[in-house]
């Protein structure tokens, strides 16, 4: 390699990372992952991305260094996922996956009947995207939809599951055949009733029935549901016990931003995924630590303060305050802990690394706290 054409190609390295750090700060919801690479027949663009915008400035300034560049860019979604570019959950719960392998990092876990953004394939693992945005693998759980198939699914009426753990039958009888497990938040399509079941429908065409106690009409939980402080405090409340499981987030296990992000789910909320997301969002209430002005519902984060050995802030935990200083939050299991050294509940590690309290109670439908109505995921349209 000569020494210009050696200058060139850093010039373009540069050029890759300077277009991932101003379109793709964060790859947990972005993908861009593009390397410049040298052959006999010249320079090559080579990589997968989902921002369009990304990619179009990427070419763009590539042609200036290297005029006659291969463009091998992918951007996802594209052939290999054909039509079906949507799906909806059809497990209880499904998980999330790093990578294409059932013993890589738990990421996250989608419950039944979410709709999630198909972006590629790879053998028998499929990459989505979560309504939230978390991109990940996931192998089986999801029916693929073209996108009017999937504007006709839910465009039908559905039901939410509202106890923490539950059954669906074959027929209208608890002593038949079960067809599997439910978990709180998950929604399956309502064909009919029958005594004190509801006839439902699974997003892979399942027909089971479960009990009216476990379950409720959907528009009408939509519209009953209130995004109160006390409200938040009672789901919260309602998950004590449910042991730590990292990428948890259903009933099933929870880790800390689980925790947060089923919590709001179960008021009609989407929020991110991540702690360090999620500190992002709302109103800052608090972060001296005196509580003040501090109420029930709002979000405490905890992480590593920016000091000249850590430049940068680092979000790490999150729990829900619920008054008195007190707070609940995932950490072994769900539990209550307290900021007050007098309690016998006193958390003083978690005190020690207080960072703020954030409000999202009056900050919906702004960026990252989004009501399922206003989701495009959910569009019927």
């Amino acid at each position: 390699m000569t020494q210009n054409r050696a200058s060139s190609k850093k010039d373009l390295e540069h050029l890759i990372q300077t277009i991932e750090k101003k379109y793709v700060p964060d790859k947990r919801v972005e993908l861009f992952f593009i390397e410049a690479i040298e052959s006999k027949k010249g320079m090559h663009l080579k990589g997968e991305t989902t921002s369009k915008l990304a990619y179009k400035e990427l070419i763009a300034e590539a042609k200036k260094i290297f005029p006659l560049i291969e463009d091998e860019v992918r951007i996802l979604p594209d052939e290999v996922i054909g039509t079906n570019q949507w799906g909806v959950i059809y497990n209880s719960v499904a998980n999330l996956r790093s990578k294409t392998s059932h013993s890589s990092e738990l990421a996250s876990q989608l419950l039944l009947g979410m709709p999630v953004k198909i972006l590629d394939k790879s053998e028998d693992w499929f990459r989505i995207q979560a309504p939230e945005g978390y991109i990940g693998w996931i192998s089986g759980s999801v029916q693929l939809f073209k996108h009017k198939e999937l504007k006709a699914y839910l465009a039908k009426p559905k039901v939410i599951v509202t106890s923490q753990y539950a059954n669906s039958y074959s027929k209208a009888d608890t002593h038949s055949q079960s067809i599997s497990d439910i978990v709180i938040g998950n929604i399956l399509t309502l064909d009919d009733e029958e005594d004190d079941f509801y006839k439902v429908t699974y997003p892979n065409d399942r027909v089971a029935f479960i009990e009216k106690q476990n379950a409720q009409e959907f528009n009408k939980w939509l519209s009953e549901i209130k995004f109160t402080r006390q409200s938040i405090v009672n789901k919260a409340k309602q998950l004590m016990g449910v042991p730590y499981l990292w990428g948890g987030s259903s009933s099933k296990g929870l880790d800390c931003s689980g925790f947060t992000k089923i919590v709001c789910w179960l008021h009609g909320i989407i929020i991110p995924r991540d702690a360090s997301q999620q500190a992002l969002c709302g109103v800052e209430i608090d972060n001296m630590g005196d509580f003040d002005n501090v109420q029930k519902g709002d979000l405490v984060f905890f992480g590593e303060k920016t000091s000249k050995e850590n430049p940068k802030e680092k979000v790490v935990h999150v729990g829900i305050y619920i008054g008195n200083k007190q707070f609940i939050h995932a950490n072994d299991y769900i539990h209550i802990s307290s900021f007050n050294p007098k309690d016998k509940l006193f958390d003083e590690f978690n005190t020690n690394r207080y960072l703020r309290t954030m409000r999202y109670i009056g900050s919906e439908g702004t960026k990252g706290i989004t009501p399922i109505v206003e989701h495009p995921f959910y569009s019927k349209d």
